[in-house]
């Protein structure tokens, strides 16, 4: 694979813009970056990509992402898989993880099985990292969309061939369900990460389970008890809380703008996560889809399920950033890193996450519109306009 110099164009490199930089790729990583004119030695040695004025930012990572154009990690399908991973490679995602819904264990185990032969394989997109496990063991009261006839307690005789699977990478539990506590210790063991969500916990208990490990908090606000003065249970403990980081879904449907300002100012930038939570409507016209095998009805751009809940989002993760920046008022380079350095931190993936030398080539050039023009996976252009 022949070095690739992008030039003439607005670098962003651990949380600062180089203007008018140049940065080389070489055998998948980043090989140098700088200001002003690239070396001569380079110019001459490797093929020049132009940037002409747009920005060359770190590729976005999406922890949480059920579907896209019609196909849902549930369909337990390597292809469906593949597709979702090249529509988010349109959309500046370099990496992601297939979210599952709360099925019958033998379901959730064939699409983790599915998740497994893709990984193998390859996507020609966005990088599978490996499955986000979002549900069984959930509160059946905070369920959200998840089908109630399949939310359960948490059973050592069911969850262990599930992680056998090797591709579990997040966790989202209730812990104040039974078998919570030894589920958290499981997961840790096997090297999920586990986050908390779709709870009725109360603060003691969120407190408790951070002891035991858990670090994350899936889709902060929404399926969870409201934050109340008295009782500010799993959004009050997720808000103080430090050892926990917290998904935003950035629609501007789940949270008011207000209310991503707010979670903002309490968590800092090294403390929230931007996520799409996006289901089989994404990329697609309104309509009837799925979620988790679920009927869902997408109108105006909104998914619900048959009850009216929110269900799953049809958002792509450069307009999350977008919408980040207009409800907090931040710059650019600060709301970057909730979708590139902090997931990156954590699922443990020191080589992503941003622009340095020794990193991944994960680089995704990008108008000053928000429109991708270029995805790079590992030195591999997978996506161009």
């Amino acid at each position: 694979m022949k070095a690739k110099l992008f030039h003439n164009g607005t670098i962003h490199a651990q949380g600062e813009f180089i203007a008018d930089g140049w940065l080389l790729v070489d055998g998948g990583q980043i090989a140098g970056i700088g200001p002003g004119a690239p070396p001569a030695s380079y110019r001459q040695s490797a093929e020049r990509v132009d940037l002409e004025g747009a920005w060359l930012i770190p590729g976005l990572i999406d922890m949480h992402a059920h579907g896209a154009l019609g196909c849902d990690t549930m369909d337990a399908d390597p292809e469906a898989l593949r597709t979702m991973a090249r529509f988010f490679a349109q959309h500046g995602v370099t990496s992601f993880l297939a979210a599952t819904m709360s099925a019958p264990a033998q379901e959730t185990h064939t699409a983790l099985r599915a998740v497994q032969a893709t990984m193998a394989a390859g996507t020609g997109g966005a990088t599978l990292l490996g499955a986000h496990v979002e549900g069984p063991y959930l509160d059946a009261a905070r369920r959200g969309a998840q089908d109630a006839r399949w939310v359960r307690a948490a059973s050592a005789d069911e969850y262990p061939a599930l992680f056998d699977t090797g591709v579990i990478r997040l966790l989202t539990l209730a812990p104040e369900i039974p078998g919570g506590h030894d589920l958290i210790r499981y997961a840790q063991e096997r090297g999920a990460m586990v986050s908390i969500g779709h709870t009725r916990a109360d603060y003691d208990a969120m407190r408790t389970a951070v002891e035991l490990g858990a670090s994350q908090v899936t889709h902060l606000f929404n399926g969870m008890e409201p934050l109340h003065h008295r009782q500010p249970g799993a959004v009050g403990a997720a808000l103080v809380l430090d050892g926990l980081t917290c998904e935003l879904i950035a629609d501007l449907i789940h949270l008011h703008p207000a209310v991503l300002a707010m979670a903002y100012r309490c968590k800092g930038p090294e403390g929230v996560a931007l996520v799409t939570d996006a289901m089989a409507g994404t990329g697609m016209p309104d309509g009837d889809y799925t979620l988790g095998g679920a009927h869902v009805t997408v109108r105006e751009g909104v998914a619900r399920d048959a009850d009216g809940a929110l269900a799953g989002s049809t958002l792509t993760l450069e307009r999350a950033v977008a919408n980040m920046m207009q409800a907090t008022g931040e710059p650019l380079e600060r709301v970057l890193t909730l979708a590139s350095r902090v997931p990156a931190r954590c699922l443990g993936l020191p080589a992503k996450g941003e622009i340095a030398r020794g990193r991944d080539a994960d680089l995704v050039v990008m108008e000053e519109t928000w429109q991708v023009r270029m995805t790079m996976v590992q030195g591999d252009i997978v996506y161009r306009t």
